[in-house]
């Protein structure tokens, strides 16, 4: 029970990280393809060219189906693994369980409120509160927003769905334990 009270706990960081990291992966992609795009159709720069807004969007959709695969897989593989494991069972399995419960939801409340907080401290500063726009303030606001976003609009509420799928499958195989 231990052991898996400790594994569990771990479950929703390595899982927040796995989710950040594809946002990043997926982020540098687009800018790659914006910055391509810049550079190959005439006119983009001055405002008279049309971006090719389908491979952005292709960009993002395939970019957001890869970086959910591994997440995914864990959320699924890490329950049944542990309930068949030779000493696991489903007294380790419920203390994964109560683990990843325990950490997911401290840890998802802290992300989603703080993603929230940086976005609100950046409109803030552009309503012309500590310099305004262009300020070094408002330069510092625009960096942390650009963790706050995913923080707020990925792991956060992902967090949510890693227990959610973590307790289901549990269910789902618990009458074979």
């Amino acid at each position: 029970m231990v052991a898996g009270l400790l594994v569990g706990g771990l479950l929703p960081f390595v899982f927040s990280s796995w989710l950040f990291r594809a946002v990043d992966n997926a982020a540098f992609r687009m800018i790659e393809e914006v910055r391509r795009q810049f550079k190959e159709i005439p006119g983009l720069m001055e405002g008279t060219g049309k971006p090719d807004s389908t491979t952005c969007v292709d960009i993002s959709t395939k970019a957001a189906i890869a970086g959910m695969i591994k997440p995914g897989l864990m959320a699924i593989a890490i329950p049944v693994g542990i309930g068949f494991l030779p000493g696991g069972g489903a007294e380790m399995l419920s203390g994964v369980l109560v683990g990843a419960l325990v950490t997911g939801v401290m840890l998802g409340i802290q992300t989603a409120n703080s993603g929230g907080a940086m976005d609100n401290a950046k409109k803030f500063i552009e309503e012309g509160n500590f310099g305004g726009k262009n300020s070094e303030a408002h330069k510092a606001a625009v960096v942390g927003d650009t963790v706050g976003d995913p923080l707020k609009d990925t792991v956060g509420p992902s967090i949510n769905i890693l227990i959610k799928l973590m307790a289901v499958v549990s269910l789902v195989i618990a009458p074979l334990l």
